[in-house]
């Protein structure tokens, strides 16, 4: 039996139509990890499974149980979960072990020997039997929230949702939480963590979701997504990806607003000098062979498309040319010739250089080198 279950789960606030049909089956022992640009649904998504967002749609099953159904138990199906939140929400006005031994000794029914027994196993695995007695506002962030971890094992959950656990710690403490829920992975325990930690979603998950749209536009194991991600947004996304582009239609385009354009992309993301003068000089000799050699006249079509990776520094140049088949680098280049230079310096500066034409359309590209 799977122990979450999600059928057409949509999500608005006004106009704004945040989850637009999730569907998703978590079975036991999987660990996912969710991923995406900020604003996608991602923590939405998780607060619909704990109910504490209301979905406009759709259908929400915990452990078989139908948490969205009417009259329900909503409490006691919610008992199967855990949370844990950015912001840690330990009670302040308790110590440690009161936030830890409050909720199983009311809801469960747990004797208040058998609670702190627990509470200091727990606490023992974390490395903060110490901090037993101690009050939140004297405990680091790296510190509440493996508490808050704690707090939430205590209820014996069949699932625990984590929600950017990391996202308000100081960088110094992220290691510490990680550290943690690298522990609970080995123990089986079944996950859902949203977070921007990409490196951590590799190591720890079996499935990795990518949100995106309103909808989980891809997902897989963690070797499909970051190795081989196959739709467009999620490679822009695991690749960090930046883009500039430009779109000519006359002969007499603009070409200082080109290279200006290029310049303060080039700016923007950290390029040296040489390397911005060799993007300008390949986009601008690419543009000059097409023009003079695939289009017909006056009718021009040509869209020019850069793409920078901020993971791997590797800059890609695409091309698209209406009008005759043409490929600038299918030439001779044993000589140096006055009218081939542009096909020769981009020879020069290119690599994985390739072009097809298909439709009527060249379409070209390459990295730069």
């Amino acid at each position: 039996m799977s122990v979450i279950e999600v059928r057409g789960l949509k999500k608005s606030f006004g106009s704004l139509d945040v989850l637009r049909g999730v569907d998703l089956i978590v079975e036991a022992g999987e660990r996912i990890a969710i991923i995406g640009g900020s604003g996608c649904g991602k923590s939405v998504f998780l607060r619909c499974l704990e109910l504490l967002e209301t979905p406009n749609a759709g259908q929400i099953f915990i452990a078989g149980e139908e948490l969205t159904a009417p009259n329900v138990d909503i409490d006691r199906i919610r008992r199967n979960m855990g949370m844990v939140w950015q912001k840690f929400n330990l009670f302040t006005h308790m110590n440690v072990m009161e936030n830890l031994t409050v909720a199983p000794m009311k809801l469960l029914g747990m004797t208040q020997d058998a609670a702190r027994e627990k509470a200091m196993n727990l606490l023992a695995q974390v490395g903060l039997t110490s901090k037993a007695d101690a009050y939140p506002e004297f405990l680091s962030g790296g510190q509440q929230q493996r508490i808050a971890i704690c707090r939430s094992l205590m209820m014996n959950p069949k699932v625990i949702l984590f929600d950017e656990p990391t996202s308000a710690l100081d960088p110094t403490m992220v290691g510490e939480v990680l550290a943690v829920i690298r522990m609970l992975a080995k123990q089986d325990l079944t996950m859902l963590i949203v977070t921007h930690e990409m490196n951590f979603a590799r190591e720890v998950a079996t499935r990795i979701l990518f949100f995106a749209d309103g909808v989980i536009y891809e997902q897989g194991t963690p070797a499909e997504i970051f190795d081989a991600p196959k739709l467009p947004k999620t490679v822009a996304f695991i690749h960090k990806l930046k883009y500039f582009d430009f779109e000519i239609t006359e002969r007499a385009f603009d070409l200082p607003k080109m290279q200006g354009g290029i310049q303060t992309f080039a700016e923007k993301y950290g390029f040296n000098a040489r390397r911005t003068n060799r993007l300008q000089l390949c986009c601008e000799e690419l543009i000059y062979e097409m023009l003079d050699n695939a289009c017909a006249g006056d009718d021009v079509k040509i869209s020019l498309d850069v793409a920078y990776s901020e993971v791997d520094g590797v800059v890609e140049i695409k091309f698209t040319c209406a009008g005759k088949a043409y490929n600038p680098l299918n030439k001779n280049f044993d000589e140096i010739d006055e009218d081939n230079l542009g096909a020769m310096i981009l020879h020069n500066l290119s690599k994985n250089y390739s072009h097809e034409y298909e439709g009527g359309v060249n379409r070209i590209s390459f990295s730069l080198a």
